[in-house]
């Protein structure tokens, strides 16, 4: 696989607090430029990312919702998603409510993502779910995949960056196994290198969350 094979599988993104405008914009302007599959930016910046991007991109806009611990209120959830695809934005990287998952309430937590991915369906958006596997066991890995697959995710994704560890090859590997074909696989988090990316597409991972991108496609 080379750089630019690798590039359409990549979210160019950045989300760090102190992202400024003009960052954003530049982002955006790499993304069209090598090819990536979207950026992922805060949801204060999808609009600007819209129009940056211009009519006509293949490249999609992401932002997150509840992020980056996942345990607000359910309500809250759905109004930012509401507004974030309002903004302009056809991707939503939802965090699970890992606490209320951790304990054992995963009734709430199946239907908060199901009715997030209805609200997504029906504005013909995505929805990518965070479990945030560095905080779950493997077990949990391979329960959490299984409610985003009942509540109707389009995406399982492992992390937020945010926590004490990213993606792992052996987690997506876990992930492939549990999840149904159809759903797909968003590895992020510490993802520096064209190496560590390459390994996590080979394990099963359809989309790489990285803000190294350029440097990941380039073999920098």
């Amino acid at each position: 696989m080379s750089g630019t094979e690798l590039a359409p599988y990549i979210d160019h993104t950045l989300l760090r607090p102190d992202a400024t405008e003009e960052q954003v914009a530049q982002l955006c302007d790499e993304a069209g430029g090598y090819g990536f599959a979207a950026v992922c930016v805060a949801p204060c910046y999808v609009q600007l990312a819209k129009k940056q991007l211009g009519p006509g991109t293949l490249v999609k806009v992401a932002t997150v919702v509840g992020f980056p611990l996942g345990y607000q209120h359910h309500k809250v959830k759905f109004l930012e998603t509401h507004q974030a695809i309002e903004d302009g934005a056809s991707e939503i990287d939802v965090v699970m409510n890992v606490s209320a998952f951790k304990s054992g309430n995963y009734n709430h937590v199946e239907n908060e993502l199901g009715d997030l991915a209805k609200f997504c369906h029906l504005k013909n958006a995505e929805l990518k779910v965070i479990i945030e596997t560095a905080l779950l066991t493997d077990e949990e890995i391979v329960k959490a995949c299984e409610i985003c697959a009942a509540a109707g995710a389009d995406y399982v994704k492992t992390s937020t960056g945010f926590a004490a560890g990213g993606a792992t090859v052996a987690h997506i590997e876990l992930m492939r196994r549990t999840l149904p074909q159809h759903i797909k696989i968003k590895a992020s988090g510490g993802i520096k290198t064209f190496a560590d990316a390459q390994a996590l597409v080979n394990a099963g991972a359809d989309r790489l969350g990285c803000s190294a991108s350029i440097q990941i496609v380039k073999h920098e």
